[in-house]
């Protein structure tokens, strides 16, 4: 095989380049070992990453068996768990999405804690949050170096998506503004390969409230458009905090050709329906007898011909009150996602 055919597949120079430093910030070294270990490896960064731990972990293995045998074994056993392992899971996918509520200035430090301490305990791959305000992202940003921040705005509040560095590669990130909103929506757009398979990603906050449906409904059917104009050749992710109602996805004509619903179609349980429920949610002051309980935030797959993901299991998180405050950590309960690779 000629050079020029070796080269084919090689990224660009900043692909590189950003790749060699996404692996220096997982791995905690250098962008000298990362070249080595991605020209190795045909620049494949999960591969890279992957390979790089399993060698740190056969070596400290090694190094501790080599111990004299005045170490205690659970000093042994400690050296090697100390030290990052492989994705035990290379099938599975998980995605989280989750309004944190950064308008609620209540408590936001302790609440936005909480969401970061359950986003690494779910270890999702990637996150789409909504009502991000400058202090929650500053503390989100210190507490899960794991993941790369992209903020989808600057504005008062904002959309962002998390991506986890030992999993996703980011290849482009497109923020779409809504020409009509009245509070500054738009919808973001990323290109990613997460555990090898490309995906395009795409997360909103669509206007809030009944009084603004019609645009609302506006800002669904062009996010639907771009769902349908992204080849089939890869899979489709889009939700977030929809502020939807049944009868306003009706009324534009459902789904688009082949899109399913996350919660539909992995069994539509009820316990899992509702996430923003002011009859179990009580961090929003409700002066009205009735309490509603309404299914705002929706995870959407267009799934890939042939397919390539598949939808397994859908819950909420953030159903457990801070012992600190007695609140949650917001006012929408958080969807988590799981898929297999296909």
């Amino acid at each position: 095989m000629s050079d020029s055919d070796d080269s084919v597949d090689i990224p660009s120079r900043e692909e590189c380049e950003c790749r060699c430093k996404q692996f220096a910030e997982v791995t905690g070294t250098d962008t000298a070992l990362a070249m080595f270990y991605l020209q190795d490896r045909k620049w494949e960064l999960e591969r890279s990453v992957n390979d790089f731990f399993a060698e740190q972990h056969n070596d400290q293995a090694s190094s501790v068996k080599r111990q004299s045998e005045s170490d205690s074994p659970a000093k042994k056993k400690q050296c090697i768990e100390d030290k990052p392992k492989p994705d035990p899971e290379p099938s599975r996918i998980r995605l989280l999405s989750w309004n944190i509520d950064g308008l609620d200035k209540k408590y936001i430090v302790q609440r936005t804690q909480e969401v970061c301490k359950i986003i690494l305990e779910e270890n999702p791959d990637i996150v789409y949050l909504q009502e991000v305000v400058p202090d929650a992202e500053e503390i989100i940003r210190e507490k899960c170096p794991q993941y790369e921040l992209i903020p989808g705005g600057d504005i008062e509040y904002y959309t962002a998506v998390m991506l986890k560095w030992s999993s996703v590669v980011k290849t482009s990130v497109k923020k779409t503004p809504f020409p009509n909103s009245v509070m500054q929506r738009n919808l973001m757009t990323l290109s990613v390969k997460v555990k090898g398979v490309e995906c395009t990603l795409m997360t909103s906050h669509l206007e809030s409230t009944a009084d603004f449906s019609t645009e609302r409904k506006l800002q669904l059917q062009q996010a639907f458009k771009a769902m349908t104009e992204i080849p089939r050749g890869q899979p489709v992710i889009f939700g977030g905090d929809l502020n939807l109602r049944d009868k306003e996805l009706q009324e534009i004509g459902g789904l688009p050709g082949g899109t399913c619903d996350l919660w539909m179609v992995t069994g539509h349980r009820p316990e899992a329906k509702f996430t923003w429920d002011l009859t179990r949610n009580d961090n929003l002051e409700w002066p009205h007898k009735f309490k509603p309980r309404c299914r705002f935030d929706r995870l959407y797959l267009r799934d890939a011909r042939p397919s390539q993901l598949k939808p397994v299991y859908f819950e909420l998180v953030g159903l457990e009150r801070l012992k600190t405050c007695r609140r949650f950590c917001s006012d929408h309960w958080g969807l988590l996602a799981h898929f297999d690779k296909v």
